[in-house]
């Protein structure tokens, strides 16, 4: 990968709507160039031997067994809540149309 520059980073806090000064755009620079440089070396490193994996442990299913439990009736969800209309919690309005 060819140098970054700070016309690059430029572009790229454009993108993400960023306000960056010179300095920070410089820094930037170097920063991004050095991330890169470390990832052209990861790049001449042999696979050819290496199993895909989708995460570096062995993972296993952690979560409980689901168990059909006694919940909440209606009326004591609602209990608490602001505004009902017996059937649905009531909330306000945030998006227009």
């Amino acid at each position: 990968m060819g140098k970054i520059t700070p016309e690059d980073v430029e572009q790229v806090a454009e993108l993400a709507q960023l306000t960056l000064d010179d300095d920070e755009k410089r820094r930037l620079a170097e920063d991004m160039g050095a991330i890169f440089s470390y990832l052209d070396k990861l790049n001449d490193l042999n696979t050819d031997h290496t199993e895909p994996m989708m995460h570096v442990l062995d993972m296993i299913n952690v979560y409980r067994d689901d168990e059909v439990k006694p919940s909440l009736t209606r009326e004591e969800a609602f209990q608490n809540a602001p505004q009902t209309d017996g059937e649905y919690f009531l909330v306000p309005k945030i998006l227009e149309g």
